[in-house]
């Protein structure tokens, strides 16, 4: 299987996977521990570790040092990103259905001239 080089297709792939959506989510209240990441899971510290690698490489997410504790943080950049991209697809299908939405008013009113 190829690696995504692209920082899109490495930031969705990042989160193309529950687990790392969760720590995801559970980052978003705030830094924790890989201890603290790892609790509500049934899988070791260093499955989650590699979690953490995959969210790092996609810059999803950091880690820093204070003393012995090394807090992760999320980096939410990577994320917009991933929502203005899908957004402009939104546009498009919001366009798609205002224009299906018009040629039902003219099919149920009887109107002939459905050309828009």
């Amino acid at each position: 299987m190829q690696k995504a080089s692209d920082p899109m297709s490495v930031t969705l792939s990042a989160l193309a996977d529950p687990t790392r959506r969760a720590i995801l989510a559970r980052l978003a209240g705030g830094e924790a521990s890989v201890g603290e990441l790892a609790a509500p899971f049934d899988i070791s510290l260093p499955a989650i570790s590699r979690h953490l690698k995959v969210l790092e490489e996609a810059g999803l997410v950091s880690r820093s040092r204070n003393a012995q504790w090394r807090p992760v943080q999320l980096q939410a950049a990577p994320l917009r990103d991933v929502a203005a991209w899908i957004e402009e697809y939104r546009r498009f299908w919001d366009e798609g259905f205002d224009k299906l939405d018009a040629l039902i008013e003219h099919l149920t009113k009887g109107d002939s001239d459905v050309s828009n």
